[in-house]
């Protein structure tokens, strides 16, 4: 009997050990090259997130890949559009938008060729661009603010990483790119013109942190903790006398120069948890709201064949956390 409950008493440890190990796993998050993202860099290199009480492994991504990793369960988390997270939810990756980082404020562009200086002049024209991601959901927004439809244009599908080659060829007459994708753009093609950005619509594309339910459901208080850790990744970004740091963190990051990073940052929009609290939890049906802005990239996603069938978007995001994380930021 002595020898049974010993046996007992160290298959229990074991199993307490296990569990010690699986819970202590760190968070998995993939992020990808956006100023937004690339942001949370100085927290991981400051060892923030760590101070902060959470063991957290950020993977680098290209874009497509990260959102990829997610659907295969690869990591707990990524960072994207409030758009893509419908399209990942849709096809079977469900996921939880537990903060917003930013919004597009210039970054996101349509540029044209020497000639084409405004969007009622691309049509008839060739435009490169990723069909089904956040560009083309500006493109058709762009082109209805200017009295034209999709069909007045003729959409070549081009990665995006790629549409900086495909306009200096001749091969469109104009592209839609994101950031560094956008620069480079312009940069290969001289004469060439943003003639529309992100910055034209704000709040068109909100940059987000989604999460597993899984993950969301066991690991809250971890989640919270790591959230809790923006508003001081703003200040060091902000701050005049700490932000040339932060700009060499970011573009060591990204393989770009802190000077080429002070332009990207100058496109993003950042947001404190307490702007992201407000625009998550607001009900309007407008740009000013992830609700709204949502709704829009729904719509975009289901006439454009995306997906099947419209979403209940609110079900995509968590309206507490993130003041949960202003809370325990204030302890």
């Amino acid at each position: 009997m002595h020898l049974s409950r010993r046996f007992v008493t160290l298959a229990l440890l074991s199993l307490l050990a296990l569990s010690s190990r699986v819970s202590a796993a760190p968070l998995k998050i993939a992020y990808s090259d956006w100023p937004g993202w690339v942001a949370w860099e100085v927290a991981i290199q400051k060892g923030w997130i760590k101070q902060a009480g959470v063991d957290a492994e950020f993977l680098w991504f290209e874009y497509g890949p990260s959102m990829e990793a997610f659907s295969a369960g690869k990591v707990d988390a990524v960072m994207m559009t409030n758009g893509d997270s419908l399209v990942t939810g849709a096809s079977g990756a469900r996921n939880i938008v537990i903060m917003l980082t930013d919004y597009s404020n210039g970054n996101d562009m349509i540029i044209a060729r020497p000639g084409i200086t405004s969007v009622k002049q691309l049509k008839g024209k060739k435009i490169g661009l990723e069909v089904g991601v956040v560009e083309h959901l500006m493109l058709l927004n762009a082109l209805s603010k200017n009295g034209l439809k999709e069909s007045d244009v003729t959409i070549v599908n081009t990665p995006t990483g790629q549409t900086p080659q495909v306009l200096a060829s001749g091969q469109v007459d104009a592209i839609a790119a994101w950031q560094p994708n956008a620069g480079q753009a312009l940069k290969a093609l001289a004469g060439s013109k943003a003639i529309y950005t992100s910055a034209d619509e704000p709040g068109l594309i909100y940059d987000t942190i989604a999460v597993t339910p899984q993950s969301l459901a066991q690991r809250r208080a971890d989640w919270v903790k790591l959230v809790s850790v923006w508003d001081k990744v703003l200040a060091y970004i902000t701050n005049p006398a700490t932000k040339d740091d932060a700009l060499k963190i970011m573009a060591a990051r990204t393989g770009s120069t802190p000077a080429e990073y002070a332009g990207f940052i100058g496109g993003t929009r950042f947001l404190t948890l307490a702007e992201g609290a407000k625009i998550i939890a607001a009900k309007s049906g407008g740009f000013n709201s992830l609700t709204g802005s949502s709704k829009v990239a729904n719509d975009f996603n289901v006439k454009n064949g995306v997906y099947k069938g419209s979403q209940n978007v609110t079900t995509y995001f968590d309206a507490k956390l993130t003041m949960e994380a202003i809370a325990a930021a204030a302890k």
